[in-house]
């Protein structure tokens, strides 16, 4: 049975470094249109899920606004969003859990429901944009916790792409997805940025 919202709770990840940002808090930055990064993912994730996350190493009061919950990584010295990942797992109430990035405020609207759509049994449902995977854009079951947690502790520093091809996930191919799906990696992209539908 496909899940409902209800039964999904979104997890933005805003834990990162920033250092292509010079370093600034990424999900603080302000878009053209005056709303900050996360504000905008938020907005477009909220209506696709029940209880909203979000991982926040920095700034946390200032993520609140914006999610249910702020979560800090478990681990020391930054390993990557797959920390922040493994946070939301653990902290969400719900059986599933839908990630994405704070970085990509054109999010589809629809996300939440093609992955819950085509994830079955599966341990993950992803989307591939036509060109590559995307897997910090995921619909997981909560149960990925432990596997997450032994990889997160058998390696300094495990690799995303790594972690998702060892789950086995379900793939959402679809090429109209890539400008739906696209990181503001920098402030110049910061900048050009315009709202879709």
């Amino acid at each position: 049975m496909q899940p409902t919202p209800e039964q999904i709770t979104g997890l933005i990840l805003a834990g990162g470094l920033g250092r292509r940002m010079g370093g600034r808090d990424k999900g603080l930055v302000p878009l053209p249109d005056g709303r900050l990064l996360v504000e905008a993912v938020s907005q477009r994730l909220r209506p696709q899920v029940g209880a909203l996350l979000i991982s926040a190493n920095r700034n946390r009061s200032a993520y609140l606004p914006w999610g249910d919950e702020v979560l800090r990584d478990l681990r020391p010295d930054h390993p990557g969003p797959l920390a922040g990942i493994e946070a939301g797992l653990l902290a969400a109430t719900t059986p599933f859990v839908l990630v994405v990035p704070c970085d990509a405020p054109a999010l589809p609207r629809d996300l939440g429901q093609r992955l819950a759509a085509a994830i079955g049994g599966a341990a993950a449902a992803m989307p591939h944009d036509g060109t590559r995977l995307q897997p910090l854009f995921a619909l997981l079951r909560r149960d990925a916790a432990l596997p997450l947690t032994r990889r997160l502790l058998d390696e300094e520093r495990p690799r995303v792409m790594d972690w998702a091809e060892a789950l086995d996930a379900v793939l959402v191919e679809d090429a109209r997805l890539a400008p739906a799906l696209a990181n503001l990696n920098d402030l110049e992209a910061v900048e050009k940025f315009s709202d879709g539908p």
